[in-house]
């Protein structure tokens, strides 16, 4: 793939130059900082979807899906390299959308309520690029830290005794799983010799017998780190809590944190263990499978038993990881290409739903608007604060008309009703798990399909009913009629987010063949193997030359 070329590096090196240089700026300087943030996060985009294209045209055109980057000019699995192909380059692109939206969301107030919000973002952005981007796993640790270092500040960003009660379970629990991520590495080191993730996949059909047994349990314990962080039940008790008391920007961007355990477990399930890993082959599925099944459902009842919106969205997250998940344990192509669509659908509703539950929230308590930021944000005196805050921007016409549309819109992407994305996204996914031509072939469907099948279908009854139930108690319960102010800064993300969903919607069909291709080359992987093992160092100046 030449024509990614150095710009495979950037989704890293920008965010991280961006962060640096914002630490040395004053804390007061609010505007030069919240400007320098947001040209970093529009150039982030753009790069993802040009290295996006040049994923898509390049394994079009001649069939090499797979970029590879040398960082330190030598060969894998030897050096450490970055590996570009369709399902990296779709998580970049999601990526730096929900960061942009987040940000721009953030500019409105929550930028201003405590230190170094956007160096940590910024930080956060470069974690989750090098994890979707990494060929080996103690790369993937490495990044892993840096996201995870990056999100325990800003979790507690705009202070508050609730936030940080959240923000301290949410450290001691990631530190637990990053201390089994590195048992997990360091076993499967221990067996294999090698952390390139292509060169394990050629060794682990190799190992012998009598290792197999702690190669499994070193990918168990690596497993468990990441489905702490994809929020599998019973690993997800702490993740309802801790999104809903983050702020506003901070929840929306943590969306995307999940998808990270999703995208590890997919890659290495398929790369690993996928049907060329001998005696190893489908480990891990049935647990997967089942464990995603469990977790569709504990999701759904805490949908249901939700009285505070931001708890909706939080098991809203669980519901989606469920189902992401158990099509990882189904091990089908076709089942994951409709978990990819569902997956970014998904993804961009709950961080809409995020950013719009502060603004619906201001409909209930009209004194919202001031308290959701903290006292460090705007001075003790709050008082002669409203008047300068209500000079900044234009109130929107139609405010609760507005809010009101984007509320029922991010409830009928919850729920998986047409006609938008959420729709698209589980209709794939239950058409691909009773696809006709299994049953005319004489297949027999399991019974864990037909179970999986139900439980999607009355999680999205859950979701619809929880919304339906939030939405009257937000626009048509309060005696009073409230009208919150919102400012053009803060509905325009949240537009642009749903505005993408209908986009989906409208180009389903171009969707679904980038995931159709994405989900081939993840289940017959032996291109990837290939460009990362075969990729070869640029020979330097005094290199001899073929003649």
């Amino acid at each position: 793939m030449e024509t990614a070329g150095h710009l495979m590096i950037m989704p890293i090196v920008l965010p991280l130059a961006a962060g640096a240089f914002l630490l040395l700026l004053d804390e007061r300087r609010h505007v030069i900082k919240a400007v320098i943030s947001i040209v970093s996060a529009l150039a982030l985009m753009v790069i993802a979807i040009a290295l996006l294209r040049s994923a898509d045209n390049a394994s079009a055109s001649s069939g090499a899906a797979t970029g590879v980057y040398l960082l330190g000019n030598w060969q894998a699995p030897f050096g450490i390299v970055l590996v570009l192909d369709r399902l990296s380059a779709l998580m970049l692109v999601l990526t730096s959308v929900l960061a942009l939206a987040s940000l721009a969301f953030s500019l409105a107030r929550w930028h201003k309520a405590g230190p170094h919000f956007h160096t940590l973002f910024q930080l956060l952005l470069m974690g989750l690029n090098g994890a979707f981007l990494t060929g080996d796993l103690f790369n993937l640790f490495v990044f892993f830290e840096v996201l995870l270092a990056a999100s325990y500040g800003l979790v507690l960003h705009g202070s508050g005794p609730l936030r940080v009660k959240a923000g301290l379970h949410y450290i001691a629990v990631n530190l637990a799983a990053s201390s089994l991520f590195l048992i997990g590495v360091s076993q499967i080191y221990g067996v294999t010799g090698t952390l390139n993730m292509a060169d394990l996949a050629q060794r682990i059909p190799a190992v012998p017998a009598q290792d197999r047994m702690l190669l499994e349990a070193g990918a168990a314990v690596l497993g468990v780190a990441f489905l702490v962080k994809a929020g599998m039940w019973p690993l997800s008790f702490w993740l309802p809590g801790a999104y809903s008391a983050a702020a506003a920007p901070v929840a929306a961007i943590f969306v995307i944190m999940t998808k990270v355990g999703f995208y590890v477990l997919l890659r290495l399930s398929l790369l690993l263990f996928g049907v060329d890993a001998g005696a190893t082959a489908g480990f891990g599925h049935s647990w997967l499978l089942f464990g995603g099944m469990a977790t569709i459902a504990f999701g759904a009842v805490g949908v249901l038993a939700s009285q505070a919106v931001g708890r909706l969205a939080g098991f809203s997250i669980l519901v989606s990881s469920g189902t992401l998940l158990a099509a990882i344990g189904m091990a089908d192509a076709r089942v994951t290409a409709g978990a990819l669509f569902y997956m970014v659908s998904s993804t961009l509703t709950i961080g809409a739903f995020f950013l719009l539950i502060e603004l619906v929230e201001r409909v209930q308590d009209p004194a919202a608007n001031v308290l959701s930021v903290t006292m460090e944000a705007y001075g003790d005196d709050m008082e002669e604060e409203v008047p300068e805050q209500e000079e900044v921007g234009v109130a929107i016409p139609g405010t609760l008309a507005v809010l009101g549309i984007c509320f029922a819109a991010c409830g009928l992407l919850l729920a998986g009703l047409p006609p938008l994305s959420g729709f698209v996204g589980k209709f794939a996914l239950l058409s691909a798990m009773v696809r006709p031509d299994a049953v005319a072939d004489g297949g027999v469907i399991a019974s864990s399909t037909w179970a999986l099948v139900a439980l999607l279908i009355l999680s999205g009854l859950c979701a619809l009913i929880a919304t339906m139930r939030a939405g009257i108690q937000i626009f048509w319960a309060p005696i009073e009629g409230t009208i919150p102010r919102v400012l053009l800064l803060e509905i325009a993300p949240v537009a642009f987010l749903l505005t993408l969903c209908l986009l989906m919607t409208v180009q389903g069909g171009q969707m679904m063949r980038y995931m159709e291709a994405t989900a081939q080359s993840l289940h017959s992987p032996a291109d990837y193997l290939r460009d990362v093992l075969s990729a070869q160092p640029i020979p330097g100046p005094n290199a001899p030359r073929d003649k």
